[in-house]
């Protein structure tokens, strides 16, 4: 029993964290007669789309204040926005982001986009929520530096202009400003910051939305078992998987979830990304070590799936994965004007 589990396991590319169908079996198409009746249906129940959420206007509002807010690192040049520029995809384009004096992070910063919807927060899952991954780079001696909650309170406070908004959005709160709420409302700006796209459409019941190439693409991402892991609304980060299943991923000095839990089985074990806006987030993987994507789809296929992807084959999901690219809502890319 326990060897036809592990080679189920190997074929599918991924230790489950939740139950999932079969690897599903599809001949592939040429990229010139694919269409949309050719995908089974199968493979589509492992998607759903996504669609844009509203908060509460007065704390999304102070959110996004925050978001921009360099006065929140102690040298006062550092905000949430320089390490997930909105207008980049949500990530910064660097293998690890420089905080305050320029100190660099020891993992690859994720795009803020569609983040409220993931299992937990970082690479490592570490925080449950938004609410609570807010509060540590504002205190991480390595992003914000910050240091003690007592000190974003107090430059909060010490900015005339935040009194209102803060006010708006916790009313009838005696202490309004403070950390906590803080964080609140940074939460409550992330969580509107979903990124519909093409793909959406096409499962929404758009069948012309997608190009017979990128319907390859799909189809092959379902056949090689990628879609084992990569699944649901995001496209990933639903689960926690090994990287370097079949074969040892080339950088083993950040152990992830071992570092938290010191257990063997989680050993290089990450939380799946989301592959949405992934053409936007170069570079990729924990450690930010690629900055092609057809060279990650490769890596991915050789060391969780012990396959080596065809170049056809690359270039079909690629052009499938730009379907997932969205499109954030125009008010969240634009700079609020900061309270002097």
């Amino acid at each position: 029993m326990r060897l036809v589990f592990l080679v189920w396991l190997a074929t599918a590319g991924c230790r489950d964290a939740v139950a999932h169908e079969p690897a599903l079996e599809l001949d592939p198409l040429p990229a010139s007669t694919a269409s949309s009746s050719n995908i089974n249906p199968r493979l589509l129940r492992r998607f759903k789309s996504v669609q844009r959420t509203e908060g509460v206007v007065e704390m999304v509002e102070l959110g996004k204040h925050l978001f921009f807010e360099p006065r929140l690192s102690r040298d006062g040049k550092v905000s949430c926005n320089t390490c997930h520029p909105l207008d980049r995809g949500g990530a910064d384009g660097k293998a690890v982001s420089l905080g305050v004096d320029g100190r660099p992070g020891r993992r690859n910063a994720p795009t803020v986009f569609n983040a409220a919807r993931h299992v937990a927060q970082f690479w490592d899952g570490r925080a449950p929520d938004l609410a609570t991954q807010a509060k540590g780079p504002l205190l991480s001696r390595d992003e914000m530096d910050m240091g003690q909650p007592a000190r974003v309170t107090s430059v909060l406070r010490a900015v005339r202009g935040y009194a209102p908004l803060f006010t708006a959005a916790f009313p009838g709160e005696p202490d309004a400003i403070d950390f906590t709420h803080a964080t609140e409302a940074l939460a409550a700006f992330e969580a509107t910051l979903m990124t519909p796209s093409r793909w959406d459409r096409f499962l929404d019941g758009d069948t012309k939305a997608l190009s017979g190439q990128e319907l390859e693409g799909l189809r092959v991402f379902g056949n090689l078992g990628c879609v084992q892991c990569h699944t649901g609304e995001l496209v990933g980060g639903k689960m926690y998987q090994p990287v370097g299943l079949t074969k040892p991923w080339p950088n083993q000095k950040n152990q992830k979830r071992y570092e938290l839990s010191h257990q063997e089985s989680d050993r290089m074990m990450f939380k799946v990304p989301s592959l949405r806006n992934v053409a936007l987030t170069a570079p990729y993987f924990h450690d930010g070590s690629v900055s092609d994507l057809g060279e990650a789809i490769k890596l991915m296929g050789s060391h969780q799936l012990d396959l080596e992807i065809s170049d056809r084959d690359v270039t079909s999901i690629t052009a499938w994965l730009g379907t997932l690219t969205g499109e954030p809502g125009s008010r969240d890319l634009h700079p609020p004007t900061l309270p002097r």
